[in-house]
């Protein structure tokens, strides 16, 4: 058999429970991975060995009983240091929070423990989770495994760096503004921001800040193939009271036409040559795979959507943001806060959220003529490691490139990331949205843009 840690987590979950692998040594399998190349990249900040042995050791006494053990009986999983793990610190990229220990499980860790995940790890992410480069004052930087020279991406970069690496087989990740899906991008890998409501939510062990219905941050996976994000969505989707906005959806929506509207450059975003060609590849592979691809001039309002979208998430609390930022140090926190005051402060609500109300119209109405959206994650290839700490116009080009990440999430829609190949060694990828509740969709189509190319597989870090 080949190494263990190179398996789909699909086919690693069929082979644990068929009693052909056993949890024990899948998990060894993790850890001896992780340990060969974690050095090299530094994308988990947290492990406890005896912890993960302890977990697989579990799923192998209830195999041996018999009993049902959930749809990933065994396979190592990476969390992000942002969300709540029994036991360990959700520093979120913090020193201030270095001792803040989680008493209970954050509801998207419980569920992936009750679909039978192993816990394999905690990985990096910028502090506050503000940025698309990872690195921060307690944990240090995160390298990409395939060129250490560009970034991650962030926030989930250690996710993304990690699941590239062969580190776990599903990575955990959250997303407000791109941070599931330019990791994705960044690192080779298929990464997926579901619905607002999809996945529950709730981090006892931080101050509660708002997340539904203001800035719209959901926790989501990452994988090296579709059909892992298909049985990680499904089990980080069970519900759980702790979270307000949860919403019962079911995973699979009425039948829709293949039918995909795809936009080269969408509201102004001037994509890069590499960029548009890896968009105009993805549609000619759904249309070899049976897609109906029609080339639309633009989509509905990226530019606005993500202004806004920028002033719920760093405009809400700003001058506390800021003061804690201070506090904290950390130089690429300071710089994405300071380099967005004009455009977020002073913040008011209530004209954020009735703009919202009518651009999510013109987006359902768009989405119902299209099922799926094709176009670009970013407007550029992954960026060069910490552009946006260089100059200001370095800065004011990330966050321009970045304007499809942001703006999906204001509406609440599923977006899911396609690593399609590389430029080089630099890998690019498309961007794919549904309708809300329908990443039925997005997957389904992501499968087809994937079939058409090279699978993405786990790498040895480059030098």
């Amino acid at each position: 058999m080949q190494d263990i840690w190179r398996l789909s987590a699909t086919e690693l979950a069929s082979l644990i429970k068929s009693k052909k692998v056993s949890a024990k040594e899948a998990a060894e399998a993790g850890l001896a991975r992780l340990d060969a190349v974690n050095p090299k990249i530094n994308a988990v900040v947290d492990h406890r060995p005896d912890d993960v042995l302890a977990q697989a050791a579990s799923i192998d006494a209830a195999i041996a009983r018999g009993e049902a053990v959930g749809p990933l009986a065994g396979v190592p999983v990476t969390i992000k240091v942002n969300v709540d793990q029994q036991g360990y610190a959700t520093t979120n990229g913090l020193k201030l929070q270095h001792d803040t220990i989680a008493k209970v499980d954050n509801p998207v860790v419980a569920n992936l423990r009750k679909a039978g995940a192993v816990l394999l790890g905690r990985t990096n992410c910028p502090a506050f989770s503000y940025r698309w480069f990872t690195t921060n004052l307690i944990h240090g930087d995160t390298k990409n495994p395939r060129d250490p020279n560009i970034t991650p991406g962030g926030s989930s970069g250690g996710a993304g760096a990690a699941v590239a690496a062969g580190i776990g087989h599903i990575a955990h990740g959250t997303d407000i503004a791109g941070s599931i899906r330019y990791p994705a991008y960044a690192c080779g890998v298929h990464g997926l921001r579901p619905s607002l409501g999809r996945i529950p939510a709730f981090n006892a062990a931080l101050p509660e800040r708002p997340i539904g219905p203001q800035i719209s941050a959901v926790s989501g996976p990452l994988a090296r193939t579709v059909n892992d994000l298909r049985i990680s969505l499904a089990a980080m989707s069970a519900p759980d009271h702790r979270d307000p906005w949860y919403v019962p959806a079911p995973l699979e929506g009425p039948p829709r036409e293949k039918r995909v509207a795809m936009c080269l450059n969408p509201d102004g975003l001037d994509p890069v040559p590499e960029v548009v060609a890896a968009v105009a590849d993805a549609g000619k592979r759904l249309q070899d795979a049976g897609w109906i691809v029609e080339e639309i001039s633009d989509t509905p309002s990226l530019r606005e959507a993500a202004e806004i979208q920028t002033r719920l998430w760093l405009g809400d609390d700003y001058e506390a943001q800021l003061e804690m930022a201070e506090r904290e140090g950390d130089p690429g926190a300071l710089a994405c806060l300071r380099g967005n005051r004009a455009k977020v402060h002073p913040f008011d609500l209530s004209k954020a959220l009735t703009r919202r109300a009518t651009l999510t119209r013109e987006w359902f109405a768009f989405l119902d003529k299209y099922p799926v959206l094709l176009m670009p994650v970013s407007g550029e290839l992954p960026f060069p490691d910490h552009l946006d700490r260089k100059d200001e116009a370095s800065f004011a080009r990330v966050w321009h490139a970045q304007l499809s990440q942001i703006a999906i999430p204001f509406m609440g829609l599923p977006g899911l990331t396609v690593s399609t190949g590389l430029v080089g060694r630099i890998p690019v990828g498309v961007q794919l949205v549904a309708a809300r509740y329908r990443e039925d969709l997005c997957l389904a189509a992501g499968e087809a843009v994937e079939a058409g190319g090279t699978p993405s597989a786990a790498i040895d870090p480059a030098e």
